[in-house]
């Protein structure tokens, strides 16, 4: 069985999905949830604006995420299920990328997250961090699909 589960969250209603289907397997296994937010903050914020603006936006970002894993973990205890979690700040990174090292060094084995289902050119533009997850997690991973967009 899996007693380590990581699960990615980003506030968004499909990250709500895969954080439940996580809740779901956990339950009754012993299994533990380490919940995971990245703040995606890109390299041209930055430099594109005053320093006291980039700071600011950072700091609601963070505040936001701290916000973002709150919420999630009060739902992952009224499940009973014991959980910690992370919140990292990547600078013009795929946030797959920390998933990956996160899942590695914690170490986790199961990724649980959601995907939103793109397909064609949005996911060309937007990237998919759960199909790089996929592509390059050591251990299992779990996608729940919300609804395409």
């Amino acid at each position: 069985m899996y007693h380590n589960i990581l699960v990615p969250i980003d506030g968004t209603e499909t990250g709500e999905l895969g954080l439940r289907e996580a809740i779901g397997f956990a339950r009754g296994s012993n299994s533990r949830i380490r919940l995971l937010h990245v703040i995606d903050k890109l390299p041209g914020d930055a430099s594109n604006s005053a320093p006291e603006a980039a700071g600011e936006r950072t700091a609601q970002m963070r505040s936001n995420g701290e916000m973002v894993i709150h919420d999630a973990k009060i739902a992952v205890r009224s499940a009973g299920i014991e959980v910690d979690d992370r919140l990292i700040e990547a600078i013009g990174e795929r946030v797959g990328q920390f998933v990956i090292s996160e899942a590695a060094d914690w170490p986790a084995q199961l990724i649980v997250c959601g995907t939103h289902g793109r397909r064609g050119l949005s996911r060309m533009l937007l990237g998919s961090d759960a199909e790089y997850i996929v592509r390059h997690s050591s251990v299992p991973v779990l996608l729940v699909r919300g609804q395409p967009e």
